[in-house]
């Protein structure tokens, strides 16, 4: 179930999400309250999932890595333990940066960075072993939009109570050490 967002989580996460490197400081002036309450506030945001990890974000070519993929892959069988094989081997590989299971022509979209043909040809020979019938490439040339912001918006609350007393509730029945402080 999605978190319900008001007007100051939304400028929170709009901030985040275009720099996530900015100091608690500019965040309250941001969000307009306290350090202290947008402490809680991004806190919260964290606890309740809708911030999974705030990270850097690399360059793969000035990283060493000038290769960027994508791979289709296609699984021979499609039997649970063909699948768990093929999954373990891919969360194995520090090359492949991203994997999706997808519904359609093929079982998985990967993203796949090499720093050369010598390291792309080691990890399709892997995960052919590991179960990949049929493996297609597809050689990002550049990048036309970068990943972008979620497009968010503030959520409709439930009926009577504000969103602040929705938090408090939600954070009193969360299990011991997951409600903020």
């Amino acid at each position: 179930m999605a978190a319900e967002l008001d007007d100051v989580d939304i400028r929170l996460l709009t901030a985040l999400q275009a720099d996530a490197d900015r100091t608690n400081v500019e965040l309250a002036r941001i969000a307009g309250l306290s350090p202290a309450a947008t402490l809680h506030r991004v806190r919260w945001l964290k606890e309740s999932g809708v911030i999974r990890i705030i990270s850097a974000s690399l360059d793969p070519a000035a990283a060493g890595f000038p290769l960027k993929l994508y791979v289709a892959a296609t699984l021979a069988r499609h039997d649970p333990r063909s699948t768990r094989v093929f999954e373990e081997q891919v969360k194995a590989l520090p090359q492949i940066i991203a994997a999706d299971n997808v519904a359609g022509e093929m079982d998985y979209l990967l993203t796949v960075v090499a720093r050369d043909v010598s390291d792309l040809q080691e990890v399709l020979a892997s995960l052919a072993a590991r179960g990949g019938q049929r493996l297609v490439t597809y050689l990002k040339l550049t990048e036309v939009k970068p990943p972008s912001r979620l497009p968010l918006a503030v959520t409709s609350p439930a009926v009577g109570r504000p969103a602040r007393q929705r938090r408090r509730a939600a954070c009193r029945a969360s299990p011991p050490g997951l409600g903020s402080a």
